[in-house]
């Protein structure tokens, strides 16, 4: 079983996502397990303090190094072998390659999710995967945790159904996005469903198909 835990100071947020469609599935299915860390839990002081203002100054907040260490080691306590991901514009791409790579593999995962200006830079110091979902800004790092996790969950085998799923979808073969799919009815206002796709010829059909993939730039 894959276990998956995210460090956050929103786990609510998380409840609709892990909870439905095929991340519910995949915890029915003991594929994976997920664990919430709320990081308001390892705040300083009586009011659980988790964010200050930087050094050298300039606007809004930075995530504590102190909670964030305690937090980590908690999760590596539950899961000692898990590797430490953060969200990070530094990052790598996140691609669909890296995902199958983390569904194939062993290892249990902690996503940090980031809030406010950013983190204390020190917590790199524990840091394994540095992941960017894209070249954009969001408010935190619970919305790139959940895109990562889904599209690394839905990859372990068996979580999907079909053993062909995931061969044939967008970017897994690093550059092809699908081809077009229909199905019925045959005809719906006045567009038709390609003849190819109804000839029950699978050479022509697999032909077709390839012939309308597009490569992605």
């Amino acid at each position: 079983m894959k276990k998956i835990q995210v460090i956050t100071l929103f786990p609510e947020m998380f409840d609709g996502v892990l909870n439905a469609s095929m991340l519910w599935k995949a915890q029915e299915q003991k594929a994976v397990e997920f664990r919430m860390v709320n990081l308001r839990d390892f705040g300083l002081g009586p009011r659980k303090r988790v964010d200050d203002t930087p050094y050298g100054g300039g606007d809004g907040m930075l995530l504590m190094a102190e909670p964030l260490f305690a937090a980590v080691a908690d999760a590596k306590a539950y899961d000692p072998s898990a590797r430490v991901v953060i969200m990070t514009p530094r990052g790598q791409r996140w691609k669909q390659a890296t995902a199958q790579a983390w569904a194939d593999n062993d290892s249990g995962y902690i996503f940090i999710c980031g809030r406010y200006e950013g983190y204390d830079e020190r917590i790199m110091r524990l840091v394994d995967e540095s992941v960017s979902v894209g070249d954009y800004v969001l408010t935190g790092g619970e919305l790139p945790a959940m895109t990562i996790i889904d599209s690394i969950v839905r990859l372990i085998p068996g979580v999907l159904g079909g053993e062909n799923s995931t061969a044939i979808e967008s970017f897994s073969d690093g550059e092809t996005l699908e081809f077009p799919q229909y199905t019925r009815p045959e005809v719906f206002n006045d567009m038709k469903v390609p003849d190819v796709l109804l000839s029950g010829n699978h050479g022509q059909i697999a032909k077709w198909r390839d012939e309308n993939s597009i490569k992605a730039e």
